[in-house]
């Protein structure tokens, strides 16, 4: 748990080193994030405990003095079975409940930190919003440095109106973030720079000149009013935005929400560019009364009115070739731009709906291998005891030397194959259930093998040395061959 602690920590260094937070926030900040490292922790600890926990007992033979009471395998490890069931249940009440609460706190503490402390809300190279300032803008500093990062270098700021429309441009050489305890207000010094806005005069005629007023400076300052921000609850919890901070409940309403919604903007996004082809057009329904009526009808009257619809239908032009070989080479000319024109949109079109469909999946695919995540981390603890307890007294050796070892090996093979799996999971390369599931039910034949392998009492590779039963193979296979001869 250290381990993956100092993880967390060299994450997140750059948004907690430098900031001016106190101590009592760090420290809130690291506990809520505890809780989400469990998914990683838990499974080791459970490995690495039972290999060692009975590769000490097999060391020190524990088990062969077990054997000759007449106690079993199965019965030494019941009690241990019934604990680890137990730890599947609490695990499971601990992925749905404690870990999307902690996941929920630790997104709006970060928050809620970048709204109290300004310096911290500045990303470097991406536009960042001040939010809950009087006036909205939008900064991006390519470089921070100094005490509490509070110079910058190469500032833009776009400011927003009141209906959130960027109409002003700001760029300066550098800047400064001027604040002090005692005032409610942020002096954003910015020097050598140039600003624009784009005017918005009230009569239409002048709205299209397009007017705008441009100057250049050598220091600006801007005045931020934090007053709503030094109110700013840092416990306060008003997102719930990602897979990760919903639980079961939740995650299943969201599901079947997110594929309706889905399946909507795929049919109405298919009608569209039907329509705009034309290439599939709707075919009507035929009318049941009408059919009725014409099977009344004398045989007579129906083949004159099939003759007269026959002869209505014919039509001189056979083809769309020769319907474009009969116009002139002007209206050839302009049916073919129109055409590249109405393709080349379509295309454009489909490409940018399916970046964005393909985000919505990604999403909806992510709520399932969330949902499914929940139920595999509670079965691998059990599955993963029943790998590491009977390797343990198979390998017959205790302490932190091989066990340590195999169980690491383990673990990241399981680890990797579940990370793999979940990225191909959202993209929809494979469903993401059997993602969620993939390493799992991978580590459950090897549990049932060593299991039955251990209790059977034999090695590993099989009775006697795997090396010489192969030599023993060949050699076999030579005499064979010498009699055949």
């Amino acid at each position: 748990m250290v381990i993956f602690i100092f993880q967390g920590i060299w994450l997140f260094i750059d948004d907690l080193a430098g900031k001016g937070l106190g101590l009592v926030i760090i420290g809130k900040f690291l506990f809520y994030y505890m809780p989400s490292l469990v998914d990683k922790v838990l499974p080791l600890t459970v490995l690495l405990s039972s290999i060692l926990t009975f590769g000490t007992f097999a060391e020190n033979y524990e088990f062969a003095a077990m054997k000759a009471s007449g106690i079993s395998l199965q019965r030494a490890m019941r009690s241990l079975i019934i604990f680890v069931i137990l730890l599947g249940g609490v695990t499971f009440f601990f992925a749905n409940n404690v870990i999307p609460k902690s996941e929920q706190k630790t997104f709006n503490l970060r928050r809620n930190i970048a709204k109290v402390k300004p310096a911290a809300a500045i990303t470097e190279g991406v536009f960042s919003d001040f939010e809950g300032t009087g006036e909205g803008m939008n900064i991006k500093v390519d470089r921070k440095y100094g005490e509490q990062d509070r110079f910058l270098e190469n500032v833009i700021i776009h400011k927003k109106t009141k209906q959130g429309v960027n109409n002003t441009v700001i760029k300066a050489k550098g800047g400064e973030l001027i604040s002090s305890e005692d005032s409610d207000i942020i002096q954003l010094v910015l020097k050598d720079g140039n600003y624009y806005e784009e005017l918005k005069p009230k009569a239409n005629k002048d709205r299209r000149k397009h007017p705008f007023a441009k100057s250049k400076f050598e220091t600006y300052t801007i005045n931020i009013d934090v007053s709503e921000l030094n109110n700013q609850d840092l416990e306060e919890d008003g997102n719930i935005t990602t897979n990760k901070m919903k639980n079961v409940t939740r995650l299943i309403k969201d599901i079947d929400s997110l594929g309706e919604d889905n399946l909507k903007k795929v049919e109405a996004f298919s009608k569209n560019i039907s329509s705009r082809m034309g290439a599939f057009p709707l075919l009507t329904k035929k009318d049941s009364l009408r059919i009725e009526t014409k099977a009344k009808q004398p045989e007579k009257d129906i083949d004159s009115k099939e003759e007269a619809d026959t002869t209505k239908k014919k039509d001189s032009i056979q083809s769309v070739e020769e319907l474009f070989a009969g116009l002139e080479t002007w209206q050839q000319l302009q049916i073919i731009n129109s055409s590249k024109t109405t393709v080349t949109g379509i295309l454009n079109t489909v490409k940018s709906k399916k970046d964005e469909l393909q985000k919505r999946f990604k999403f909806y695919n992510s709520h399932i291998l969330s949902l499914h995540q929940k139920y595999a981390l509670a079965f691998s603890c059990i599955i993963l005891f029943f790998v590491g307890a009977p390797l343990g007294a198979i390998i017959r050796k205790g302490g932190l030397g091989l066990p340590m070892v195999v169980a690491i090996v383990l673990f990241l093979t399981y680890y990797f194959i579940g990370v793999f799996a979940g990225n191909y999971a959202k993209e929809g390369n494979i469903h993401p259930a059997f993602g969620a599931w993939l390493s799992t039910l991978i580590m459950l034949p090897l549990g049932i093998f060593l299991t039955q392998r251990a209790t059977a009492d034999r090695g590993l590779m099989g009775d006697g040395n795997f090396v010489e039963r192969i030599t023993t193979f060949f050699k076999f296979k030579k005499k064979e061959k010498k009699a055949e001869k």
